[in-house]
């Protein structure tokens, strides 16, 4: 072989060597927090992001789930995102309301009542508008949603059914004062409590009740110390998975398409998870000791006082009732009278 053609050969293999160097330097293995354990909708939107994301990347990218809080609390996740020291969270949509409020119309007391109700405002232009107030408010970007469905009162004292029934409970909810508020409105001051601290408030009695949907609740095994559910549907819980906005912009074009795609794939991995999951989770749960009972006039009373003295509150906060009034029209509800 002529030189020429040796020193050909040798810089084809320099280049191809340079090419795969350079392939396995962009190669990223994201870190997803996640607040929920196994068998979670959280964790069944997280692995099909992972599966989607190693397919669309043709295997140069992957993610890494932390199950159970492992990487702090839901709202500090976001705060590590923000800053672009945590690549990814998965995290109930009240965690990130604090830090972009107009996301909160989506946890106003019975404004979503169905799945479907969910995915339309979600996967539709309102949804899209709240991620770009998230983007502009609290530097994080949603990728997915999560459907993990009604948020159901636990506790382990009593049937609740009606809001009589409430009132020497003390029930935990999330540092959110929507929720706060929703509680305060059926006569109740509730004991803001963070996610990680819930099992064991639950099974010390420091608190009596919860509320969480049928996943979550078989999830983290709260069958263990609760015995009692009524099935409340004052809050559909949508739990986002975020992605830091400066890790995202450090990202190539099609790099930033391919995570886009993925979060898309996932977010109607999870409507169907939904569906095939939620009916015998609840019968699973009856099997475990659970007592499920419906509130009485299919929550006539807790309806009324809890949009009656909750959403006016908050109208400023999401955007103003013309805001509010969007979300219904789009889900086909009647708009607020002003």
């Amino acid at each position: 072989m002529s030189f020429i053609k040796k020193l050909g050969t040798m810089t084809a293999a320099v280049s191809v060597a340079a090419l795969m160097v350079a392939g396995a330097a962009d190669a990223k293995n994201f870190k997803i927090a996640v607040g929920d354990s196994a068998g979670s909708a959280q964790e069944a939107l997280g692995l099909a992001f992972v599966k989607a994301l190693e397919e669309k990347s043709g295997g140069a990218h992957t993610a890494t789930l932390f199950l159970n809080g492992q990487l702090g609390s839901e709202q500090d996740t976001v705060n590590e995102a923000a800053i672009g020291t945590l690549d990814m969270s998965l995290l109930a949509i009240n965690n990130i309301t604090p830090f972009s409020p107009s996301v909160g119309v989506f946890t106003l007391p019975y404004v979503i009542l169905s799945l479907e109700d969910a995915e339309k405002l979600t996967q539709g232009p309102i949804g899209q508008e709240l991620v770009e107030n998230t983007i502009r408010d609290a530097g994080v970007r949603i990728i997915g949603w999560t459907y993990t469905g009604f948020r159901r009162l636990t506790n382990s004292k009593k049937p609740v059914s009606s809001v009589a029934d409430l009132q020497d409970l003390i029930i935990r909810v999330p540092k959110n004062e929507i929720m706060i508020e929703t509680y305060k409105s059926w006569g109740i001051s509730p004991t803001p409590m963070a996610w990680s601290e819930t099992f064991t408030g639950l099974q010390t009695k420091v608190v009596d009740g919860q509320d969480n949907p049928y996943l979550t609740i078989n999830a983290m095994k709260f069958y263990e110390v609760q015995n009692h559910v009524t099935n409340l549907r004052y809050i559909f819980s949508i739990e986002p998975l975020i992605v830091s906005e400066s890790v995202f912009q450090g990202l190539s074009e099609e790099d930033q398409k391919i995570i886009l795609e993925a979060g898309q794939e996932a977010t109607q991995i999870s409507a169907q998870f939904l569906r095939d999951s939620e009916a015998a989770i609840k019968e699973e749960l009856t099997e475990k000791g659970m007592a499920i009972i419906d509130p009485e006039n299919d929550e006539a009373e807790f309806i009324e006082l809890a949009t009656g003295a909750v959403w006016p509150q908050f109208y400023e906060s999401i955007g103003g009732v013309e805001k509010l009034n969007t979300v219904l029209e789009a889900i086909g509800r009647e708009p607020v009278q002003q």
